[in-house]
């Protein structure tokens, strides 16, 4: 384990109470009265009630999960089809790259949802993000005639979906410590921050291969059918079953989705945590969760913009809108693949985060750097072929995606008793911010993509020198196995 640990006044109203003195009498002078006195006698100490997991807490993980998916399905709806859609609904290249914009935007009121979570729960929580959600895809459903009508719902639906994203990207670290045990709740982290990756991934699956390009790329038979009208048609058919599966899913957590498990799963879940007010003084004069914070929010944020526009940065190397989702999809969902391993791997053998951080980002600085410098193949001179751009990208997914879960169980333990949904609400929050500047600036310059591509090695490296002289604590762990002891 790490040396850093919190300070010992700080983890003293989690430790077991010290013997108490118990006052006992003892005869006075001669003739004189009683004088107790203080003889210290050993009172029993309680242990603290072994953590109790039940098996309700997978169809929890469950639910969160499918929330996660769906919020990140929406999310990237736009990006993958964006030819089509700028023949079927008019487009331009500033409403696509808007429409992806609205995920960060949405993270405005964050910190709203931080507070939410830590005072009611999650299962409020949980609703209000599922309730915004279905409005969102069904204003992106109204059929509406006029086009310049029907652009301003389906922005509005995807600035609803957004609202969504500080709960789907935040809480997993809460529900693992609310309802799994020291040795799952890497695992639970996991699969809870992912299933919002997987769902992008899905839409960069399901966009190209039901919406015919106008190019003619698409593997559908009716390929010679995509005019406009069709176009159209297929992706209504898309954002309906995307309406579909969120309706349900917040039916589901309607019927199902308790707040916390009767009995806790593990002394760090019973124990105290600092309020609102003091859990952001002590982030941000916390150094050492700034630098972690910094090394998540950099490359995450510009991956994510990256990642949300990649038909559009592939378009000017002559990749299809079907291979550019390929490539999305595969480098999203073998992240998530290899993060779920990593987080396992970090179960079994705990202590070995920053461990585990240094790799994943020493490969993705590395493929980052192949993917740019091979799309400069006017000045390098390296083969730029579909083999390469698929190795490059999906390396890259794997290398970035899977170091989600890692982060964020490095950031709870570094600030506890921090609660989880302020600390990854504040980096998540962060990396939205660097995620929205990235866009913002692409809606201006749009025309040219390689200072685009060079922002992604530059900021893996930033991100890698961070991780190198941070020093490490595991303060939660340390509760969990020397406090419960």
């Amino acid at each position: 384990m790490g040396l850093g640990w919190s300070s010992a006044e700080e983890r003293q109203p989690l430790l077991p109470p010290p013997p108490q003195q118990q006052q006992r009498r003892r005869p006075g002078p001669a003739g004189g009265p009683v004088v107790p006195a203080a003889v210290p006698v050993p009172v029993r100490r309680l242990a603290p009630l072994a953590g109790r997991v039940y098996g309700r807490r997978w169809l929890v993980l469950l639910l969160f999960s499918l929330l996660g998916f769906a919020q990140g399905l929406v999310w990237n709806t736009w990006g993958p089809i964006q030819n089509s859609a700028r023949l079927a609904f008019g487009f331009s290249g500033w409403d696509i790259a808007l429409l992806v914009f609205w995920g960060p935007i949405g993270f405005a009121p964050c910190f709203f949802f931080m507070w939410l979570m830590d005072k009611k729960g999650l299962r409020v929580t949980v609703l209000l993000t599922s309730s915004l959600m279905v409005l969102g895809a069904g204003l992106r459903c109204v059929p509406v005639s006029d086009l310049e009508i029907r652009k301003k719902l389906i922005h509005g639906g995807q600035l609803l979906n957004g609202l969504a994203g500080p709960t789907v990207m935040n809480a997993a670290p809460f529900l693992s410590t609310t309802w799994f045990s020291p040795d799952e709740r890497a695992t639970a982290t996991a699969i809870a921050s992912l299933l919002n990756y997987l769902g992008a991934a899905g839409a960069f699956l399901v966009g190209p291969l039901v919406v015919p390009s106008p190019n003619g790329t698409s593997h559908l038979l009716l390929v010679s059918q995509s005019n406009t009208e069709h176009i159209k048609d297929r992706i209504e058919a898309v954002l309906y079953a995307e309406f579909g599966m969120v309706s349900l899913i917040f039916s589901a957590a309607l019927a199902y989705f308790p707040s916390r498990p009767p009995f806790p799963p593990s002394v760090a879940a019973a124990s105290q945590r600092l309020s609102y007010r003091r859990s952001f003084c002590r982030l941000l004069s916390n150094f050492r969760f700034l630098m972690i914070a910094l090394a998540y929010a950099i490359p995450l944020g510009v991956f994510s913009g990256w990642s949300g526009v990649l038909d559009l940065i592939l378009t000017p190397v002559h990749v299809s809108q079907v291979d550019a989702g390929w490539i999305g999809f595969w480098s999203i969902v073998g992240g998530c693949v290899v993060g779920i391993a990593m987080a396992r791997f970090a179960d079994f053998i705990r202590g070995m985060l920053k461990f585990i951080l240094l790799l994943l980002l020493s490969g993705a600085t590395l493929a980052s750097t192949w993917f740019t410098l091979t799309c400069l193949t006017s000045v390098t001179h390296l083969p730029l072929t579909t083999a390469t751009l698929y190795t490059s990208c999906i390396l890259l997914g794997i290398f970035l995606n899977s170091s989600v879960p890692i982060f964020f169980e490095l950031f709870v333990e570094t600030v506890y008793p921090v609660p989880e949904g302020i600390t990854c609400g504040v980096v998540t929050f962060l990396s939205n911010v660097f995620m929205g500047v990235l866009l913002f600036f692409l809606t201006f310059y749009h025309t040219e993509f390689s200072w685009f591509n060079w922002c992604l090695p530059g900021s893996c490296l930033l991100s890698l020198l961070l991780i190198l002289c941070f020093r490490e604590s595991y303060d939660r762990l340390y509760l969990d196995v020397v406090v419960s002891v």
